[in-house]
């Protein structure tokens, strides 16, 4: 079964039980300081998880393309990657453990055709916070389940939480057990026998290969009190699967990179690198197919490379690609130009992505290439001057620095006869990103929506500058992106020109006036054919739900200023937002510019 009817199928599936098909969300948040990327289907989720109403309802469903950073350097096993495709359903307050259970093990077993006997859940054991989790595990017996086939583990395993652990949630916090679901490839699959752990006790957790998670059920049902735990009034659902995962296990692969959403890239890459998908190979061919996805989708939403942010990100996949690329030979411009198309190819058929694109696409990979080519250039000089005086500290300073990779380093220390030890540059690099943490701690949270004080005034200031922009630059302008923390807001507009220094100083004027007209903030919801037909603007247009949050700023009765589709949070008035000041105006190229705001 290929990964586009397994994607239908499962949204066909909730549909038919009552859920609302909502649209995905970017996979770089346009209006969450706190975190880079998408990173899980729930994301977008969490101010109606916590209580807010949904305009589509307590029954939803979606597909939702994620990006996790911290599993870049798993990359190149048989199971792991960047970016993945996650199904998920939910039910907010509405229905609980015997419908969410009943339902995804029937479009297991019924719609995907899954053999129930590979089929394990693991379950909550228990500890001095919550009991143990026995009414999943009825469930799961009465659906057929083998008794065998439950597993009980900690907290560790199997609770969820914004903290982790019950002992580690503050007084406040909600959270509760989970089920997973795990697929059984078999004790004699490749990827088990090959495994460093294919001595070790086997069992559904362990990381030999053999096991793998194709879906999670949180069941949030627990309040932590100053007494211990208590039920939350309103139980919600969030299950989440990998499309990635669910499709091998429907293809019956241990190997993701062989399931078809991989396997015309990866044979695009074989030809354009004339070698074969085997041996010492393998490895480099699922980081390029990995990383080249999942920087496709970033440069389609208008992430540019550079050294900061989704840009840094962004910078790192490329090159860590194309060093890959290095150890197949060939050209790696044609590897990458050549793989684009395919890659574009597949998610414009789900929905996601423009083939319109890839020629723009191709430019900025091809630049960025380049660019690099400059820095191993750089690289090589300066290793080239030390001789054999190569340790660990310089293999840092070139990669932070030059953003010299560490595995040419290592590569050129060999040829001297100097061994790098990984793990000292891994300390080396760890130690740095913690005091960078230190400095913005926020953004490297993710998930969970900012509704500070301060980033709600600069998030409503935020549409009086895309109005101002409009009002000063033409109609032409329309927004590309933002990003707001407690520091400043910073606005991506698509804009030809360059505005004047006294047009800057206009559009501040005009935001600061509406601003001192202590306008209403007024949230309404709506069809959003109709809200669209009434003048207000999008951003992501297509991606928004049939049922929208619309904020109008203006009096009533009078012509509104300014009238847009956005999730939120903001303020009542205008007049509760400050005065801003704009502090810088850049170009981005491509036709986009960059401006930036700070409260005075």
């Amino acid at each position: 079964m290929q990964a586009s009817v397994i994607r239908r199928k499962y949204l066909d599936f909730f549909a038919s039980h009552g859920h609302a098909i909502i649209p995905p969300a970017p996979i770089v948040p346009p209006n969450d300081p706190t975190t880079l990327f998408t990173s899980s289907g729930m994301q977008q989720l969490v101010p109606y998880l916590k209580g807010q109403s949904h305009p589509m309802g307590k029954r939803l469903v979606n597909a939702q393309p994620c990006f996790r950073a911290e599993d870049i350097e798993e990359v190149g096993d048989n199971r792991h990657t960047t970016m993945f495709e996650m199904l998920g359903n939910w039910s907010l307050g509405d229905y609980f453990k015997k419908e969410q259970l009943t339902w995804i093990f029937e479009f297991l077993t019924q719609e995907l055709k899954l053999d129930k006997n590979k089929l394990h859940f693991s379950l909550f054991e228990g500890d001095d916070f919550a009991p143990k989790d026995t009414e999943s595990a009825k469930i799961w017996l009465e659906l057929g389940v083998p008794k065998e086939h439950l597993h009980y583990y900690p907290a560790k395993k199997n609770w969820w939480s914004r903290a982790g652990e019950p002992a580690n949630m503050p007084i406040g916090e909600i959270g509760g057990p989970d089920s997973e679901i795990f697929y059984d490839f078999g004790v004699s699959n490749k990827s088990h026998e090959n495994s460093p752990w294919k001595n070790e006790a086997c069992h559904v957790n362990c990381d030999c290969g053999r096991y793998l998670e194709i879906g999670n059920s949180v069941f949030m049902q627990y309040e932590k009190t100053t007494s211990g735990m208590k039920s939350l009034p309103a139980q919600n659902v969030d299950f989440g699967g990998g499309l990635e995962r669910l499709t091998m296990a429907c293809q019956d692969t241990p190997d993701v990179f062989s399931t078809d959403i991989f396997l015309r890239l990866i044979k695009t890459i074989e030809k354009s690198s004339g070698k074969s998908y085997k041996g010492d190979f393998q490895a480099p061919m699922r980081v390029i197919a990995d990383h080249l996805r999942a920087a496709v989708f970033m440069l389609a939403q208008g992430v540019l490379p550079s050294n900061k942010l989704q840009g840094y990100l962004l910078r790192r996949l490329l090159r860590r690609a194309a060093v890959r690329g290095r150890t197949l030979g060939g050209d790696i411009k044609a590897i990458f130009s050549e793989s684009i198309p395919i890659i574009t190819k597949f998610y414009f058929e789900a929905g996601y992505l423009s083939p319109k694109l890839e020629k723009d696409i191709i430019s900025l990979v091809t630049a960025e290439l380049d660019r690099f080519n400059q820095v191993l250039s750089k690289g090589l000089k300066e290793i080239a001057k030390l001789g054999n005086q190569i340790d660990e500290q310089l293999a840092f300073n070139l990669y932070q620095s030059l953003g010299f990779p560490f595995e040419i380093t290592r590569e050129l220390a060999l040829e001297k006869g100097v061994t790098l030890d990984e793990t000292t540059f891994n300390l080396l690099l760890k130690s740095h990103q913690e005091s960078s943490r230190s400095s913005s701690t926020g953004m490297f949270k993710g998930g969970l929506a900012d509704h500070s004080e301060i980033t709600t005034q600069y998030h409503t200031a935020t549409h009086l500058l895309h109005q101002a922009l409009r009002d000063v630059l033409g109609d032409s302008v329309s927004q590309a992106g933002s990003n707001i923390n407690a520091e400043r807001l910073r606005f991506d507009y698509l804009y030809a020109g360059k505005p004047t220094s006294a047009e800057l100083t206009q559009i501040a004027n005009i935001i600061n006036t509406n601003i001192s007209a202590d306008l209403p903030v007024i949230q309404s919801t709506e069809k959003k054919e109709d809200a669209i037909n009434s003048g207000a603007r999008a951003f992501f247009r297509e991606k928004y739900p049939g049922i929208v949050t619309v904020y109008t700023i203006g009096k009533p009765g009078e012509p509104w200023y300014s009238k847009e589709l956005c999730g939120g949070p903001h303020v009542t008035r205008t007049g509760l937002i400050g005065k801003i000041k704009i502090i810088k105006d850049e170009n981005l190229g491509q036709g986009i510019r960059r401006i930036y705001c700070r409260l005075v």
